[in-house]
């Protein structure tokens, strides 16, 4: 399993709002805390969601369910962790279709073609779906008909989360909004009184 973690560490931001934080005290600080960190990790999910779709080529439902519901932050613990787990991801999930000879699909958000892969049976031009195929794309693992394997996209979830824009679009979310958020859930705690 690999996730992404918002600490107190990452934030420069804070420093503004120290005076604001220490006038609260530590229980009403951590329970402000735990809310702004729980506000700002789910912003930052939406941004790493976006990022995903055009880093991977998955369409939004499937890194929704792959990513789930993040363990969020309490007064007593105040992290907020995305976490996904799972291995190369099949073909089938990157807008996948047969062509002339192959099959064409769009990993990590460019179309190319997969030559000699197959996702019908029969003879061109009677080719005729299979529903025990489920959509997937398959090729031949000898020179015979059979067996027959499952096409994978090279694609792999937790390595991309990580990496690349997603990594820096939770970065970024992070860096700009906890800050902000922070200041927000101590004038609200405090009725606009600190500010």
């Amino acid at each position: 399993m690999v996730g992404l973690k918002i600490t107190w560490a990452d934030v420069s931001g804070l420093r503004r709002v120290q005076a604001m934080i220490e006038a609260l005290g530590d229980d009403r600080f951590r329970t402000v805390a735990a809310r702004a960190i729980n506000r700002t990790g789910d912003m930052a999910k939406t941004q790493v969601v976006r990022a995903m779709i055009r880093q991977t080529g998955l369409k939004r439902p499937v890194l929704v369910k792959a990513i789930g519901k993040p363990k969020g932050s309490s007064s007593t613990d105040l992290t907020y962790v995305m976490t996904t787990r799972g291995g190369d991801i099949a073909l089938k999930y990157f807008d996948a279709r047969e062509v002339g000879r192959g099959v064409s699909a769009k990993p990590f958000g460019k179309r190319r073609r997969f030559v000699g892969k197959f996702m019908k049976a029969g003879w061109t031009p009677n080719r005729v779906a299979v529903r025990k195929f489920a959509g997937h794309v398959f090729e031949r693992a000898s020179s015979d008909r059979t067996p027959i394997e499952k096409v994978k996209s090279g694609v792999i979830i937790p390595v991309e989360m990580v990496q690349g824009q997603s990594a820096q679009a939770f970065e970024r979310a992070v860096r700009t909004n906890l800050p902000r958020r922070v200041e927000h859930e101590i004038k609200r705690l405090s009725k606009g009184t600190l500010s």
